[in-house]
């Protein structure tokens, strides 16, 4: 009989979480029988505590928000990435008893976009200044972006990603959200802004042709930012892209199995 694994998704709020219907498609269509994947409200102090209270059958957290940072800051050990950026989404549980963190929301971001016709060299304008703007620079860095323009209501947010920057050695500029018309003329368009807080700029925004727009955001779907590019004829990458994505990677890190991706794909709500 195969040993019980245990994974989970922790954030909060998490109640409206997807994690757990693709997680558990996958260990399905893997045939991983002894595997389930369940989700705990917890907050960013609540998660040392949490994850010193699991037992040896847990292989892996999916951590959203607000323990991102926190997930890094428990860890025994992190990927450069996750160090980079400065928080991780995925903890693994190594076999000695440790606790491993990684950000695969930059290699999915990374996946979405390379899957949307973004190739080396693109421009890139961020809108929002948080933890996924972060995740955002990584990607550019890995898409060798030759510019990127991250737009935030305070200046101070993004005199914090700065430092994440350097790191990255990606080439920063920062705006005012409120000047975001002037910044469209772009290869991708990423927005990490919370719903709502983008759909100013889908009723100023003129798109260039070509211009991917990726909005982290899958609940409403289509945003009006979405819906306004691909009115325009640009590309959309939706957040139900990345949620998969990087849910991919910590499959295949929770379980060392490769990840039945079509059987994942199908447990989303539309896809």
């Amino acid at each position: 009989m195969t040993p019980a694994r245990r994974a989970a998704v922790v954030g909060t709020p998490i109640a409206h979480s997807l994690s757990p219907a693709i997680h558990t498609a996958g260990y399905a269509a893997a045939g991983l029988t002894g595997w389930s994947y369940t989700r705990f409200e917890c907050d960013a102090a609540g998660l040392p505590g949490l994850v010193a209270g699991l037992g040896p059958e847990w292989a892996g957290l999916s951590v959203t928000m607000p323990g991102k940072e926190a997930a890094l800051a428990v860890a025994d050990a992190a990927s450069p990435v996750a160090a980079a950026v400065g928080a991780a989404n995925t903890l693994v549980r190594r076999p000695d008893g440790s606790w491993y963190a990684d950000n695969t929301d930059v290699t999915g971001m990374v996946d979405v976009l390379t899957a949307a016709g973004v190739r080396p060299g693109a421009t890139v304008t961020v809108l929002g200044a948080g933890g996924t703007a972060r995740a955002a620079l990584a990607a550019a860095a890995r898409l060798a972006a030759t510019s990127v323009t991250v737009l935030a209501r305070r200046p101070e947010a993004i005199d914090e990603l700065r430092p994440v920057a350097d790191t990255l050695g990606v080439p920063l500029a920062g705006a005012p959200l409120a000047d975001a018309a002037a910044h469209l003329d772009v290869d991708v368009l990423l927005s990490t802004l919370p719903k709502g807080a983008a759909d100013p700029v889908a009723v100023t925004a003129a798109w260039r042709p070509g211009t991917v727009c990726f909005d982290a955001i899958y609940d409403p779907w289509p945003t009006p930012l979405a819906g306004a590019a691909r009115a325009a004829g640009c590309p959309v990458v939706s957040g139900l892209d990345l949620l998969l994505a990087q849910a991919v990677g910590q499959f295949e890190q929770f379980t060392g199995v490769r990840a039945p991706v079509d059987a994942m794909r199908a447990a989303l709500p539309f896809h």
